[in-house]
């Protein structure tokens, strides 16, 4: 692949970050940064980096596109390979974002944070129940994933104390993670589990991944947390869970549609804590996006393999 001369930003970055905060981040770098109007017709440059997948922006036939998130199951894979157009995601960028947010979610049910915010509206000033508030200190949490993701959680929740289980397909031992499962054993390793931390991508093998039988498994106390994808869970049977109280509670910062429509219950539900798919969301971001794009550039420069390359 040829070094580019020319690499579109295509607007819909805007949903993280300006398109052009972006271009002025790679002023370093001898190529030429074009960022596109909205409904840009195709024009002509070598590469783009998006937000999204667009089919007319790919009529400029880019050898190298980058995704500025991690996750790219949108994508037509197969179509990309077959047209030979190098596709890069974010992937290791977002791994103390997320950490953070999904401690702050186990935080938030444990200190019962969301109900004295709640109050504040009613202006209610009222003591929660002795047995209602707990410490997360020798509560255990299950990743489901040890990616950069659940790298992160594991890193933060064994600081805090906390008991950490992981479920991963390769049995390699993973550091602040005290025991591992296989995949064919996540019954029993949510089982035990106030938390359940979903940070696998979205693939065949994990789509559905957490369905009734997985949910009924959890305890009656736990709560499960989704910074995956939303069809990682079975949303139906999440709902249904929850409203006969087999779980605790949930953090959704991901859904099935996205964005979560209006007359979905989870809305209603004062123990589920819904989220915009922010839980990355950092004022770096933008400059951890610079630094990938930035290091492609001078790899293809340097005949070298793309970093972070998926196709």
């Amino acid at each position: 692949m040829q070094p580019p001369q020319t690499i579109a930003i295509d607007p819909s970055v805007r949903e993280l970050f300006p398109p052009e905060v972006l271009a002025e981040r790679l002023e370093d770098v001898p190529v030429s940064f074009e960022t596109l109007p909205e409904d840009a017709a195709p024009g002509e440059y070598d590469a783009l980096v998006t937000f999204e997948y667009r089919e007319n922006l790919l009529a400029a036939d880019p050898d190298w596109v980058h995704c500025v998130l991690a996750g790219v199951d949108t994508f037509p894979l197969g179509d990309l390979e077959a047209r030979s157009v190098a596709l890069t995601n974010s992937t290791g960028i977002h791994g103390d974002a997320v950490g953070e947010t999904v401690l702050g979610y186990m935080l938030q049910f444990a200190r019962r944070l969301h109900d004295h915010r709640d109050a504040e509206a009613t202006r209610e000033w009222e003591y929660p129940d002795w047995n209602v508030p707990f410490t997360l200190r020798g509560e255990t949490v299950c990743v489901v994933g040890l990616g950069t993701l659940g790298r992160g959680v594991a890193t933060r929740a064994d600081a805090i104390g906390m008991d950490v289980v992981g479920v991963r397909r390769t049995p390699v031992p993973v550091e602040h993670v005290d025991e591992l499962y296989a995949p064919d054993a996540l019954d029993a390793a949510v089982s035990d589990a106030r938390f359940v931390v979903l940070t696998v991508p979205l693939t065949e093998r994990t789509r559905g991944l957490v369905g009734a039988d997985e949910l009924s498994a959890m305890s009656e106390d736990a709560y499960l947390v989704n910074v995956a994808r939303g069809r990682v869970v079975d949303q139906d049977a999440l709902v249904e869970e929850l409203r006969a109280g087999g779980l605790a509670g949930a953090a959704l910062d991901v859904t099935d549609p996205e964005p979560l429509p209006d007359d979905s219950p989870l809305w209603e539900m004062d123990e589920v804590v819904v989220t915009p798919h922010a839980a990355a969301a950092t004022r770096d971001y933008v400059d951890r996006v610079a630094a990938i794009v930035r290091e492609n550039c001078r790899r293809l420069e340097a005949d070298e393999a793309l970093a972070n390359r998926v196709v």
